[in-house]
């Protein structure tokens, strides 16, 4: 059955379509915003037998045929997910994957495909919207659905679905997921925002949603199929009671073991003796019929347990209270040959961070559907396998690292220098070197001690921290700088990066329906806290950005020069330019605006570089004297070179103080000369004199040379004696004057 139906957004379409496309889809959802459109499917298969997760991917892929774009490369086809692409899967798998039942165990897949794209409505938020109407109107298990929303605020007001330009212009850029009840996800960044505003921004996209909410199950109920019977498997009531009465106090003395690997152990070995036990009092055959509902119970024991413990007694995982925050150790300069490093060390958490600097011939090109651009500042996470004391294969940043890459990346990128302040691409590497929660808040603010130790004039230092909920027996603890153990059994992962001014990133996933405002406040009052309180320890450590950058880091040194002139520095064919590199061993970079930056290491060959680039483009300066050099002779005097590229006419009557009737008798060509500037034209055209530098004869002689010269220059300097300049037009009609200033 085809459907199509819309809603008014920002006074635009939101249009809804099924029926029509991927029929054999379990749900798929065509939904249109401007030009852009992007179709949505979503398909269940059968449960493949022995699996202990849910198997569920959400793929997010930009077509360029979208944009009117082939591909680039050899093989002229799309490849890999673009790092766009990544977050943008990941946008949808946060907030759908929590709606599924649990213990759902088939083959679950949404794959969105960008359709259309009109360069001007965002399709990200449109595809998490479209994969929760496709799985509402299936028939998958599934309770939603969520609505996702973009958020900016332009001059003071919120808009929901903004355009491109209206997220470029804004203050505050959140994309929200929504249900019927409560904000479930959020994903964002903002210029400094206090913490009331960003609230606002968050109920103002839970008002937005409702109307779109309503109309997904508008669809459902025109099209939607019965949801499929899906019951979990349980465990018999009375051997769950046993493995509580085994489990519970042994759990809560683990609990509170401070260190990771030493709790661990302990909770492995309390595993350890609820299985014995139970497989002596059930038998073999009884036992392995229930034995991986068993050890699912123990899980559930312990996700009870610690709760328990922390809203009843107040006392968390490692003896902490709700605020205070683990221990800070921090150190920068640590890596002697990189330009910038910093060990930041909270807890068991530890990051070592890195930053490099680079020319523009080392930005980053975005190819996006959207069109092309360019990226000079870039923040790389890296979580190895030994960060948590496991073993597995190194095969190149996954999803998790690129979206808390992204994390940390947004958190400080507005705190960057301009490229006119501070001409360099930046790359920030983090290593995770140990991991127990916010390890992504530990790389932000690796990243700020990182940059300030090479040097980046970063405008305010930023820090990150992990906040947690849990909610139980109505009553509510809100926890700071939580732990991995934190993060898995509570309701919330409540990310919040910024300056001592306000927000510059957040990410929060929320578990549980009906967080309210006021819990939201709380939350980020006391995230605020917690981060105030780390900025201290890291500025303990390093005050200030390094007034020097790095030894061992190139030097840019920027000069201006008129955009006309850039095809001198350039050359034909790119000829001149790569003479300056290879002479000197320097990065020369010209923009487009006429603005040069000359890169390297070695302070004198910047220096030489700077001299031909100067010596190029050079224009000579009325009354000062140059030395150069006699290129051509003509009937009417002589073209002196008095700068690279830039050759000048020396008049005959500018010769000498006496009348000089054959040029070749004075002046021949590669003769050395000084030569004063008198004038140049508007078109370019520049008048030398020699004889104005040569001394006057002596005697009467001396005296007419004299009157002759004063008389000339009367008014700014009179044109050559009518002789001299009659001859040179009479002989020389037609011919070359010779090349004008480059």
């Amino acid at each position: 059955m085809f459907v199509r139906e819309s809603i008014l957004v920002g006074g635009r379409p939101l249009t809804f379509e099924t029926g029509r496309l991927a029929k054999q889809a379990h749900g798929s959802i065509l939904i249109s915003f401007g030009e852009s459109m992007v179709l949505v499917t979503a398909v269940s298969t059968e449960e493949r037998p022995g699996l202990d997760f849910f198997p569920l991917t959400c793929e997010y892929q930009e077509k360029t045929y979208a944009a009117g774009k082939i591909p680039g490369g050899f093989f002229k086809r799309e490849g890999r997910l673009r790092d766009h692409e990544t977050l943008t899967s990941r946008l949808m798998d946060r907030p759908l994957r929590p709606l599924f039942p649990e213990g759902y165990r088939k083959d679950t897949q949404v794959i969105a495909t960008v359709m259309s794209a009109d360069k001007i409505n965002p399709t990200d938020v449109l595809a998490l919207t479209a994969a929760s109407a496709a799985l509402h109107i299936s028939d998958i298990p599934w309770s939603g659905p969520v609505c996702g929303i973009r958020v900016c605020r332009v001059e003071g007001e919120f808009i929901a679905y903004p355009t491109f330009e209206q997220m470029a212009a804004a203050d505050i850029d959140l994309v929200v997921a929504v249900s019927a009840d409560a904000v479930v996800m959020v994903e964002g960044g903002a210029a400094e925002a206090s913490e009331k505003d960003v609230i606002d921004a968050l109920m103002f996209a839970q008002q937005e949603a409702k109307p779109i909410l309503a109309l997904i199950e508008q669809l459902r109920a025109a099209v939607g199929r019965p949801k499929r019977a899906f019951s979990t498997v349980t465990l018999d009531p009375a051997i769950a009671g046993r493995v509580k009465a085994l489990a519970d106090g042994g759990l809560l003395e683990a609990s509170v073991i401070r260190e990771k690997k030493a709790r661990y152990e302990a909770y492995a070995a309390i595993k350890k003796t609820v299985l014995d036990t139970l497989s002596a009092e059930l038998g073999p055959e009884a036992f392995t019929a229930s034995e991986k509902l068993i050890k699912a119970e123990v899980e559930e024991r312990k996700y009870h347990v610690v709760r328990d413990m922390v809203v009843n007694t107040k006392k968390r995982i490692d003896g902490r209270d709700e605020r205070t925050i683990r221990a800070i150790a921090c150190e920068v300069g640590l890596l002697p040959r990189v330009h910038g490093s910093a060990l930041f060390q909270r807890g068991e958490t530890q990051a070592i961070v890195t930053t490099t600097l680079g020319t523009a011939s080392d930005e980053q090109k975005i190819d996006a559907i959207t069109g092309e651009s360019w990226k000079r500042f870039l923040l790389h996470y890296n979580f190895p396998p030994f960060s948590t004391g496991e073993t597995k294969p190194l095969r190149g940043p996954g999803r998790r690292e690129i979206g808390h890459g992204a994390l940390a990346e947004r958190a400080v990128t507005r705190l960057i220098p301009t490229h006119e302040e501070f001409p360099y691409t930046i790359r920030i590497v983090s290593e995770v070197l140990e991991s127990n929660g916010s390890s992504s808040m530990a790389s932000v603010c690796g990243a700020t001690l990182a940059m300030m130790d090479c040097g980046v004039p970063l405008k305010r230092p930023v820090a990150g921290i992990a906040m947690g909920l849990i909610q139980e027996q109505g009553k509510v603890a809100i926890l700071s700088d939580i732990l991995g153990d934190e993060d898995h059994l509570g309701d919330m992962d409540f990310k919040v990066c910024g300056t001592d001014r306000g927000i510059t990133a957040i990410q929060m996933d929320i578990k549980i329906d009906g967080l309210t405002r006021e819990i939201l406040e709380r939350a980020l009052a006391q995230a605020r806290e917690g981060r105030l309180h780390i900025l201290g320890k890291m500025l303990e450590t390093l005050a200030q950005p390094r007034e020097e950058i790095s030894k061992h880091a190139p030097r840019i040194t920027t000069i201006k020069v008129k955009p006309d002139q850039i095809r001198i520095i350039i050359g034909p064919g790119g000829k001149t330019i790569k003479g300056i590199v290879d002479q000197t061993g320097v990065s020369v970079d010209v923009e487009d605006d006429g603005t040069v930056n000359v890169a390297g290491s070695d302070p004198e060959a910047v220096k030489r570089a700077l001299s031909i680039i100067e010596g190029l483009t050079a224009e000579p300066e009325v009354g000062r004297v140059y030395h150069g050099v006699v290129r051509r002779i003509v009937d009417f005097g002589a073209f002196v070179e008095i700068l690279p590229n830039n050759e000048a006419l020396l008049h005959v009557s500018e010769i000498a103080h006496e009348r000089v009737e054959n040029v070749s008798d004075v002046l021949k060509e590669g003769d050395e000369i000084d030569v004063k500037v008198l004038s140049v034209d508007r078109d370019g055209k520049t008048r030398l004199s020699r004889r104005e530098l040569l001394p006057f004869p002596e005697g009467e002689e001396g005296e007419a040379a004299r009157h002759r010269l004063a008389k000339a220059r009367e008014g700014g300097g009179a044109p050559p004696p009518r002789g001299d300049r009659d001859r040179g037009r009479d002989r020389d009609r037609g011919r070359d004057r010779g090349p004008r200033r480059g």
